[in-house]
């Protein structure tokens, strides 16, 4: 496996990480209706245009975020998982890093695949002058918390409302971390 920048031909990879970790991740969290009404091919159009946009240095269509960059797991040519990342989305969090998103197919759960690209990630960031990160973790989804803190990820109490994938009003909740510790 390695792990390396997302390209365009990688978004159907891309999806189905997306589709299917949602699924297996999400079930009991978010509403059964908005994950079985998930698509690999509207998310590979999403994830196409993503990635190019994210290329020439522009953030998604219709939004005025800043711009992220992706890393893909490629184990000999299939996308095993991915990672988003770059300066905080978030008002007033502009100078903090943000780990946006981090999937991993469920079949490449516990094999070191998330690992990779947090580790990655973080040290991206460290690259690109942050000290601080931070990233949002849906609330009851323990996999994902007791995963982020084995990073050195710690919630910090902050909790947000928001939209995706079709769920309205999910409850997040906030895990920061100090990246220039030497330890990305």
């Amino acid at each position: 496996m390695i792990i390396r920048p997302a390209v365009p031909h990688d978004a159907r990879g891309v999806a189905e990480v997306h589709v299917a970790s949602w699924r297996a991740a999400y079930a009991g969290l978010i509403d059964q209706a908005v994950l079985d009404a998930q698509s690999v091919d509207g998310r590979q159009e999403m994830w196409a245009s993503w990635i190019v946009r994210s290329e020439a240095g522009l953030p998604p269509v219709g939004y005025d975020v800043p711009v992220h960059r992706m890393l893909v797991a490629d184990d000999d040519g299939v996308i095993t998982g991915w990672a988003t990342f770059g300066p905080g989305r978030d008002e007033g969090t502009s100078g903090l890093g943000e780990l946006a998103g981090l999937y991993a197919h469920p079949a490449a759960w516990s094999t070191g695949v998330g690992h990779a690209l947090v580790t990655r990630a973080a040290e991206s960031l460290v690259e690109d002058g942050f000290d601080e990160a931070f990233l949002w973790v849906l609330h009851g989804n323990q996999r994902a918390s007791r995963f982020y803190e084995r990073h050195g990820w710690i919630a910090d109490g902050t909790e947000k409302t928001a939209d995706a994938g079709g769920a309205k009003d999910l409850r997040e909740l906030r895990h920061t971390r100090r990246l220039s510790d030497g330890s990305a």
